[in-house]
């Protein structure tokens, strides 16, 4: 433990619109009136969300930060939904950007809150498959140096027998980044078969090539020697043992959290932060061929795109199309204090609340650095020169952790909410998870 000054927020600052601003309210074990580095630059990393959601850079977010495995800081910002279709409003993308918007603002916005439920994107690939992998190793009934064909015997041939599950979880396995997998299957059984099918792009251990189909086939390994889903095998080993009631796949199937209330339908809007109007991104990635991503086959020949606002549905078109929201690369919904809980497991080396669920040489061995920054499944990466675990999704999450520190900070937002711009893109919001993780950084550097 660090003999620091630490500061705590009193009660839950959510429940603030951009134009109810006010400061944090803040408690000092120091004498009346006194602020340390590290309370001032709590207050800066809250500013810089708070001013982002004034700016309407993004619509709505939720800061988590922890030390020393207390929460010091936890505020949510703005909308969870701001925008979304209107009857007969929906545009798809076109290479003119005429489709960018058709959007409408709500009279209604809903309140973020702090336990609004976020679509985590590619988070998933840590907060759910990584771990699942790592209870697969514990138990014994996975090696992360064996081949996949050990696990999906039919990934064979054109180099594929030397892909090993390391290869998959620091993405030198060789395969392509990504394919609309739902062009070519309309059940889970088919987009295994299709994804299982793949060819590498590289040869195996030929460099860091980020895959989503990687991960897919991590998920499907773990299911099929699992015999269960990859929702299940987590609930039934470390969600539901760790009393995370909102952290899964598939949120709308109407399974009722710790307060009782049904995550169905009913209550989307006010339980989830929403994402996407429809899947114009994705669509752009199919259809333009400048975009970056070659396709084979016709774009026109797939219709099946959704046509609303996404909420409490994952936004990954191929989660939700081909694998029925349940996928090792996408599809996790989870709460920021329940992503806490997550990263206090791993930076107490696999114990939580005076119990182990991990073995601890496992949870080193997965966050040793491999090469190219990359760990097993999380990446590595440098904030003011100090060594941090991380990972961020696409819909606008970053879940990070400092073991020097024991700092834990988690950073969701629905930048999607948004839209797309007169480019197609969503709102760049890398800088102001840079930001708030450097404002963190610079106080308990100035404090220790």
């Amino acid at each position: 433990m660090r003999a620091l000054p630490i500061l705590s927020v009193l009660g839950l600052l959510g429940m603030l619109s951009p134009v109810e601003r006010q400061g944090p309210q803040w408690t000092s074990v120091e004498a009346p009136g006194a602020r340390s580095p590290l309370d001032r630059n709590l207050v800066a990393a809250d500013s810089v969300v708070a001013d982002w959601v004034d700016a309407g850079r993004i619509p709505g977010a939720v800061l988590l930060v922890a030390l020393d495995g207390a929460v010091v800081l936890e505020r949510a910002y703005g909308w969870s939904e701001l925008y979304d279709y209107g009857p007969g409003q929906y545009q798809a993308w076109t290479a003119d950007g005429t489709g960018a918007r058709g959007i409408q603002r709500r009279v209604d916005p809903v309140r973020m809150t702090p336990s609004t439920l976020f679509d985590l994107a590619s988070v998933t690939k840590v907060m759910a498959t990584t771990l699942a992998v790592m209870l697969m190793v514990e138990s014994g009934d996975m090696d992360v140096d064996a081949p996949l064909s050990h696990y999906l015997p039919d990934f064979r041939g054109g180099g594929k027998d030397g892909v090993t599950l390391r290869h998959l979880l620091t993405h030198r396995a060789g395969l392509y980044q990504w394919l609309p997998t739902y062009y070519y299957a309309t059940n889970r059984d088919e987009a295994s078969e299709y994804v299982r099918a793949q060819p590498l792009a590289w040869e195996a251990g030929e460099g860091r090539h980020y895959s989503d189909l990687g991960f897919m086939l991590l998920g499907l390994a773990v299911e099929r020697v699992a015999g269960k889903s990859l929702d299940d095998f987590l609930r039934e080993r470390i969600y539901g043992p760790l009393g995370l009631d909102w952290t899964g796949f598939r949120p709308l199937d109407g399974a009722a959290g710790a307060d009782g209330e049904a995550a169905g339908p009913g209550n989307a809007g006010s339980r989830f932060a929403s994402t996407s109007h429809g899947n114009p991104y994705e669509q752009r990635m199919v259809h333009d061929s400048t975009f970056g991503y070659r396709i084979a086959g016709d774009a026109e020949a797939w219709d099946g795109w959704r046509r609303r606002t996404l909420s409490g549905e994952v936004n990954d078109a191929n989660a939700f199309h081909a694998f029925g929201g349940i996928a090792g690369h996408a599809g996790l919904f989870s709460t920021a204090s329940e992503l806490n809980v997550l990263l206090q497991l791993l930076l107490n080396r696999g114990a939580y609340g005076g119990r182990r669920y991990l073995n601890a040489q496992v949870v080193d061995t997965f966050l040793a650095s491999t090469n190219g920054g990359q760990a097993l499944g999380w990446q590595l990466q440098a904030y003011i020169g100090q060594a941090s675990f991380s990972h961020t999704g696409f819909t606008g999450t970053l879940v990070l952790a400092v073991p020097e520190y024991d700092l834990a900070l988690v950073l969701l937002t629905n930048r999607q909410n948004l839209g797309v711009d007169q480019d197609g893109l969503y709102p760049d919001v890398d800088p102001l998870q840079r930001a708030v993780v450097a404002a963190v950084i610079k106080g308990l550097r100035n404090a220790s």
